[in-house]
């Protein structure tokens, strides 16, 4: 059973956590003393340890817009977020539990046919290195989710950048740069991301089909301390960002 949040005071029993459409929307998360302590926090009321809201990609398919990234104090990563509007960022929603110690990254929806509803989303554990990179995949515009791991022992590593071509074939780098020595891999699929197979190592691998440009993005704004996520007006002309929503970054102190 997930929460309803409304406005961020009443809490309510519901298939969703809904957040407030305020300005700034600020991610509802209680880190209570037994969080901290799940999550080798040394915080006290005297001295709180901030949480904060990081957003990576955002994307729009079939009328909803998602937005993806994490929590994290300023040393640990505490949980992934993936966020999901169905109003153009009016009210958001969580469409898949929070993971511990993970983050999300990128998103993408299948381009053609039209009207596809194939998606996924990048993401690792990071606890604290980062390692056993997987895949959130969706058949339903989003509705519903699924995680795939990519392998299955355990691997350090994460999601350089991925593109699916098809709903079967894509392909991806992973990033297993550790300290100052550069190392990539690439990988193919043919069966929509449940299995990959090494093509290649080196240090400079490029995906050999670029991921299309997106109509949305998350941008990090320093003067108001909030993530801004934006649309592309008139993606065929003049390209201006409209917006859809703000987040504030931090979300609350752990005590």
């Amino acid at each position: 059973m997930r929460i309803v949040v409304l406005f961020a005071i009443f809490v309510l029993p519901s298939c969703a956590q809904i957040l407030s459409a305020q300005t700034p929307v600020r991610v509802p998360f209680d880190c209570s003393p037994e969080q901290a302590e799940a999550f080798g926090l040394s915080c006290s009321e005297d001295q709180p340890c901030p949480a904060y809201l990081e957003l990576a990609s955002a994307a729009g398919v079939a009328g909803r817009v998602f937005v993806a990234g994490n929590l994290h104090t300023s040393d640990t990563t505490l949980f992934s977020l993936l966020l999901a509007s169905e109003d153009g960022g009016a009210t958001w929603t969580e469409p898949v539990p929070r993971l511990h110690n993970a983050a999300l990254e990128q998103i993408e929806f299948l381009d053609a046919p039209a009207g596809s509803t194939i998606g996924w989303i990048s993401g690792e554990s990071i606890d604290p290195l980062t390692r056993n990179p997987f895949l959130l995949m969706t058949a339903d515009g989003g509705k519903t989710w699924r995680q795939k791991l990519l392998f299955e022992e355990a691997k350090f590593g994460a999601i350089a950048q991925f593109h699916f071509t098809s709903k079967s074939d894509g392909e991806m780098l992973l990033d297993l740069t550790q300290g100052k020595a550069k190392r990539t891999e690439s990988y193919s699929t043919h069966t929509g991301g449940e299995s990959w197979e090494l093509q290649g190592r080196g240090s400079a691998i490029r995906l050999a089909t670029a991921p299309r440009l997106s109509e949305w993005r998350v941008r990090a704004d320093a003067s108001s301390a909030t993530y801004r996520v934006e649309h592309l007006a008139n993606p065929a002309g003049s390209r201006v960002w409209e917006s859809v929503a703000n987040f504030a970054v931090h979300v609350t102190d752990c005590h």
